[in-house]
């Protein structure tokens, strides 16, 4: 699923939770991820910042591919 792209590695996400009921920052680091909703898949370049985001809402996406 994940690609190389020129710059390096890049990771695939899934949103498996919801955001409702959770803080405005953890909707606010889905949408800056590109998930808005359940199931959906993003390929992003892996990067420090990129991984921040990701654990910050761990418990609200899966990494279905890390490259």
């Amino acid at each position: 699923m994940a690609e190389k792209t020129p710059t390096g590695s890049t990771v695939t996400v899934e949103q498996i939770g919801s955001p409702s009921r959770r803080p405005n920052d953890q909707r606010q680091t889905l949408v800056g991820l590109g998930l808005n909703k359940m199931h959906r898949l993003r390929t992003l370049e892996d990067t420090p910042s990129v991984r921040g985001m990701i654990a910050k809402v761990s418990h609200l996406v899966r990494v279905v591919d890390g490259q």
